[in-house]
C-alpha cells in the first residue's frame, strides 16, 4: 500500500485485506475501532471485557476475511456484525453471567439504576424502531443519540464526509418521524 491511510478507498482496503496485507488491518482498526468499541461497550458494559471482545473481533475479521462478500453489504456493516455478535455471545456465556453474579449488590444496584434511567416512557419501543432502519442509519443513531457523539465526531470516527453523516441521520429521523405520524393518525 503506497497511499496514505486517509486516501485509501474502501475498495482498495478490501482488496488489501483479501491479500492479507497487515497494513490494511492497521488501517481497518484505525478507521473503525472507535465506533465498534462504543457499540461493544454498550453491549458488555465493562471496559476490560469490551477491549477483549474488540481484540477477538479484529482477530476474527482478519482470519475470516474470506467470508466477507462485497455484494451482500458494505465493509463497515460486516465488521459491525462480527463485533456485535461476539459481544452478544460474550454476554450469553457462563463466565460473563458468573462474573455479574459475583458483583456486589451495591454495584449491581448502581448498574440496574443506570439501566432503568434509560428506560423512560418516551423512549420505550424506540430501540425497536431504530432496528428497522438501514444498518448505516442505525449506527449513526446509536452513536449520536445513544452515545452522545457529535456529527463531526461520527464523521471522523467512521471516516465519512460530514455531509454524508448529516444526510443519513436526517433520513433516519424522517423515517422515524413517519412512524410516529402514522401512529398519531391511528389514535385520532
Amino acid at each position: 500500500m503506497q497511499k496514505s491511510n486517509s486516501n485509501i478507498t474502501e475498495l482498495e482496503l478490501i482488496q488489501a485485506l483479501k491479500t492479507k496485507d497487515e497494513k490494511a488491518l492497521a488501517i481497518l482498526y484505525d478507521r473503525y475501532s472507535g465506533a465498534l468499541y462504543g457499540i461493544v461497550l454498550k453491549i458488555v458494559k465493562e471496559k476490560e471485557l469490551a477491549e477483549d471482545v474488540m481484540q477477538e473481533a479484529f482477530v476474527k475479521m482478519w482470519t475470516n476475511f474470506r467470508d466477507y462478500d462485497e455484494s451482500k453489504g458494505r465493509l463497515f456493516t460486516w465488521i459491525l456484525n462480527v463485533a456485535r455478535n461476539l459481544a452478544i455471545d460474550k454476554t450469553r456465556s457462563k463466565s460473563f453471567k458468573n462474573t455479574f453474579l459475583e458483583v456486589s449488590s451495591d454495584e449491581r444496584a448502581v448498574y440496574n439504576a443506570n439501566e432503568m434511567s434509560t428506560q423512560q416512557p418516551e423512549y420505550i419501543g424506540m430501540r425497536d424502531l431504530v432496528e428497522t432502519l438501514r444498518e448505516e442509519e442505525k449506527v449513526l443513531v446509536e452513536l449520536i443519540y445513544y452515545q452522545g457523539y457529535t456529527r463531526t465526531e461520527v464523521a471522523e470516527e467512521l471516516n465519512l464526509p460530514l455531509g454524508t453523516v448529516k444526510t443519513r441521520i436526517r433520513a433516519a429521523i424522517i423515517k422515524l418521524r413517519k412512524f410516529f405520524n402514522i401512529n398519531e393518525t391511528l389514535q385520532d
